[in-house]
């Protein structure tokens, strides 16, 4: 067995076995974030879901009031005026085969690709690339449309997609640590007002299982998640 480090060790002795209310959580995720980088907050959200089933997926996108915290990267793939638009508004890259010969080679320097519907049927073959990484444009995440814009100025405000794994649960980013506590809880209503706001279908009974935040390198810590949701959403 890996020996831990002393910092691991450190902010690990500062978690209880118990469940925190949302404040609470938030300022140890703060106080706990010890590494010599500004780690990302991430929230682990555990769903009564069997993904193999149609009307239990979960796919959708969220925007963060408070933002990312991250300067996102977004590339275009359209045609003629559509290029030089998505360059206007802010695109980090955009082209059409050009680009789609580029990501066919692994280069991708991007965190959003968005697309024309009109090159939906020529960025098929980029599915075994870009599908792996959460990255293939789809009408559903907003990454297919032809206000592209809008959609650039979306994701680069903060704007992000997330999904239920197989498992049921979701793995989303909220933000960085050196957000406040009340911008890091402003976005974490925001998500989970989405996730219930985005129940499938085919869910019967209980919905939430458990809810954990951490940051990048830090420990979990487990949410009073009743005492949140009758909170903020009753």
């Amino acid at each position: 067995m890996a020996k831990l480090s002393k910092r691991i060790t450190t902010v690990r002795n500062k978690i209880e076995p118990k469940e925190y209310l949302a404040k609470e959580a938030l300022a140890l995720l703060r106080e706990t974030s010890t590494a010599k980088f500004v780690e990302t907050a991430e929230a682990h959200i555990s769903l009564k879901l069997d993904t193999k089933y149609a009307d239990q997926q979960l796919r959708t996108t969220v925007v963060l009031p408070k933002g990312t915290g991250k300067d996102i990267k977004v590339a275009v793939i359209a045609e003629g005026e559509k290029i030089t638009e998505a360059l206007s508004a802010g695109a980090h890259l955009a082209g059409s085969s050009d680009l789609i010969q580029d990501i066919m080679k692994g280069i991708i320097d991007f965190d959003r690709l968005i697309a024309t519907p009109d090159m939906m049927p020529t960025i098929a073959k980029l599915g075994k690339v870009l599908g792996p990484r959460g990255l293939m444009p789809s009408p559903k995440s907003g990454t297919v449309t032809l206000d592209v814009k809008d959609a650039i100025q979306e994701f680069k405000k903060g704007k992000l997609e997330y999904r239920a794994d197989k498992s049921g649960t979701v793995h989303v980013a909220f933000g960085k640590t050196d957000f406040s506590e009340e911008d890091l809880l402003t976005n974490l209503e925001a998500i989970q007002e989405s996730i219930d706001k985005n129940r499938p279908s085919g869910v019967k009974g209980k919905y939430w299982r458990s809810f954990y935040i951490c940051s990048t390198m830090g420990p979990s810590i487990k949410l009073d998640l009743n005492n949140f949701r009758e909170k903020h959403f009753s």
